[in-house]
């Protein structure tokens, strides 16, 4: 028996259970009592051996070779964000005490830098807990504040969640970023505090946990149905903190001249005049 949960036994049961037969190519008489694909067949698409496949799954091989997890994500049908997490499980080595949580604090340069920029820009750390906000940040939600995590308010606060008319969409993206920045770092006490607040409270953030989805948050653009200026269209850019890994500065911004440029300057106007 493994002498701990395996997150590579974890991650590729659970996207076993996410490809279908069809997709995968083999063809289907009478009825399947089980979801996705069968553990000998991924091992005989992989070319590898049902025993060795069920010794991943369980644990009890945790040092795959490259090959291997390389075979399996091509037959797991993985894109390459949920790839290179495979690889990064592959080559994780189990940690034998959990460790105490740290503190994450923004830099002074950096939340100076925050503060003083004429968009809405945010510091969120590796939990997605707000480190730093400037005024215009939270004029756009009120959530985004020093305390707030972002994880949270999307699946717990009905205020943040009308937000967002696309939040079913938002919620996905929102999971599998959460995961990729999260990675192997999974005994860290914050994580574990969050991910089982979550997983009680929200039934669909533990349906979408489950399906252990991958994906590195990049620049999208964004909508969001402000109650003051209405729809918005903006662009979000991500830019890592120098110095501080897992760290990363979000920053919202309109195309020139369109409408939602204008409602986002009306907002900027209401903000009131700060005193030094």
């Amino acid at each position: 028996m493994a002498d701990e949960p395996s997150l590579l036994g974890d991650f590729v049961r659970a996207r076993r259970e996410l490809v279908t037969p069809e997709q995968a190519g083999i063809s289907v008489a009478g009825v399947r009592r089980v979801k996705g694909l069968r553990r000998e067949e991924v091992a005989m698409l992989a070319g590898i051996s049902a025993d060795y496949y069920l010794r991943l799954e369980q644990g009890r091989d945790r040092n795959p070779s490259v090959q291997v997890l390389e075979s399996l994500a091509r037959v797991l049908q993985l894109d390459d964000d949920a790839t290179e997490h495979l690889l990064r499980l592959g080559a994780a080595k189990p940690r034998r005490h959990r460790r105490q949580a740290r503190k994450e604090t923004v830099p002074p340069s950096t939340a100076q830098f925050v503060a003083t920029l004429p968009l809405p820009a945010f510091v969120e750390g590796r939990y997605f807990d707000v480190l730093a906000a400037n005024a215009l940040a939270t004029a756009l939600s009120s959530r985004l504040a020093v305390g707030g995590n972002r994880l949270r308010d999307l699946f717990l606060d009905p205020e943040e969640q009308a937000l967002y008319p696309d939040w079913a969409n938002a919620t996905v993206d929102a999971v599998a970023g959460f995961r990729e920045s999260v990675g192997t770092d999974t005994d860290d006490p914050r994580f574990i505090e969050l991910v089982g607040e979550l997983s009680l409270a929200s039934r669909r953030f533990s349906r979408l946990w489950s399906r252990h989805d991958v994906v590195v948050c990049s620049g999208v653009p964004m909508r969001i149905d402000h109650p003051q200026v209405g729809d918005l269209l903006l662009n979000r850019e991500r830019l890592g903190v120098d110095g501080e890994p897992g760290q990363t500065l979000v920053v919202f911004h309109p195309d020139p001249g369109t409408d939602s440029a204008g409602k986002l300057a009306l907002l900027a106007s209401a903000i009131p005049a700060t005193v030094d």
